[in-house]
C-alpha cells in the first residue's frame, strides 16, 4: 500500500535541508570598501580586501644604514601619488636587511602628511595568480594604491612568473596608472642560482631557457639593493632604537649586549638589532610603541 506525506510534513525536512546546505556553503565574502583603513591584505579565494587598521611598521627614521634606498623609494612613491611617471621597485638583498620594513614605512610616511592619500594593499606570493583579477578591482577605484608583494621568488616548476610579466608591463591593459607595485626578494632575479644555472645546462637554447625567466627583474624600473651592515651602522641602528623608546640605562652596556646578541644570532642586521631591542624592552619591563 503506497504511503503519502501530508504538505505539512514535507516542509519542515525541507526546511532542515535547506538549513543545513546553507551551513555547508562557504560564507560571503563582506563588501570591500577602502574607506575602512589604508592597508588592506588581499584574499584571492573570496575577492576580500580584508582591511587592516594598525600596521606593523616602523618609523621611517628609525631605519638606519639604509639612507640612500630609503630616499629613492620615498621620492617615487611622491611620484607615483602626485600622480607623475614612477617605476615599480624591487628590493632585493640579504635576510633582515629592512626591505619590507622600508616599503611599510615608506606608505606610513606618505600618508601622515596626508592621511588616506596612498593605500597599502598585501598581495601573498601564493596568490600571484589572481593579480589580473585584484588589478580589474583596484582599477575601478578613484584612489591611489601600492601593491606589496613581500618575499617573491620561483622556483623551477612555476610559471606563475609570466602573467606577472604581462602585469607589469607587456599586457593588453598593463598596470593601472593609479597602481604601483613594489616587491621585496633574497634574490636578485628572482629566481635561485641553482635553477639559472640547471636551465643553462639542460636547455637546448640555454641563453633563451635563462633570458625567458631571468627577464622578469628587468620588468621593475627601479632596483634597490640591500646587504648586511657593519658593525658601525648596526650599532648605530641599536642607539636609534633605544632612544627613540627610552631604552638607556646606566647598568646595561648597551653595546656589548647588542654585540653579543649579534654573535649569538651569527649575524648583523636590521632584524638582529630590532629583536635585541625587544628583549631589551622586554627586560627592563617597558612597551614599545
Amino acid at each position: 500500500m503506497k504511503q503519502t506525506i501530508a504538505n505539512d510534513e514535507i516542509a519542515p525536512i525541507l526546511n532542515r535541508i535547506a538549513d543545513a546546505l546553507e551551513r555547508l556553503a562557504p560564507s560571503k565574502a563582506p563588501k570591500n570598501n577602502f574607506e575602512l583603513a589604508n592597508a588592506f591584505v588581499w584574499h584571492a579565494n573570496s575577492g576580500w580586501l580584508e582591511p587592516v587598521i594598525d600596521v606593523n611598521c616602523i618609523d621611517l627614521q628609525l631605519l638606519k644604514g639604509i639612507t640612500r634606498q630609503s630616499q629613492t623609494l620615498l621620492e617615487n612613491t611622491h611620484r607615483f601619488v602626485q600622480n607623475l611617471p614612477s617605476n615599480n621597485a624591487l628590493l632585493w638583498g640579504a635576510r633582515g636587511t629592512g626591505k619590507s620594513s622600508l616599503v611599510k614605512a615608506t606608505h606610513a610616511q606618505i600618508n601622515r602628511g596626508n592621511p588616506g592619500v596612498l593605500l597599502l594593499v598585501e598581495l601573498h606570493r601564493e596568490d600571484l595568480s589572481s593579480l589580473p583579477r585584484l588589478l580589474s578591482l583596484l582599477r575601478e577605484s578613484n584612489r591611489r594604491f601600492l601593491l606589496l608583494c613581500d618575499d617573491l621568488s620561483f622556483d623551477a616548476h612555476d610559471d606563475s612568473y609570466k602573467s606577472l610579466k604581462a602585469v607589469l608591463e607587456g599586457g593588453v591593459e598593463g598596470r593601472p596608472s593609479n597602481v604601483i607595485f613594489y616587491a621585496t626578494s633574497n634574490r636578485r632575479h628572482l629566481m635561485a642560482q641553482d635553477m639559472i644555472e640547471n636551465e643553462s645546462s639542460t636547455a637546448i637554447h640555454a641563453s633563451e631557457a635563462i633570458e625567458e625567466k631571468v627577464s622578469l627583474s628587468d620588468r621593475f624600473g627601479l632596483w634597490l639593493g640591500f646587504h648586511n651592515c657593519d658593525q658601525d651602522t648596526y650599532f648605530t641602528m641599536i642607539e636609534g632604537y633605544a632612544d627613540a623608546y627610552d631604552l638607556n640605562n646606566s647598568t646595561i652596556d648597551l653595546k656589548s649586549e647588542a654585540s653579543e646578541w649579534a654573535v649569538t644570532r651569527g649575524a648583523r642586521s636590521g632584524r638582529v638589532a630590532w629583536q635585541f631591542i625587544q628583549d631589551l624592552a622586554g627586560r627592563l619591563e617597558k612597551q614599545i610603541e
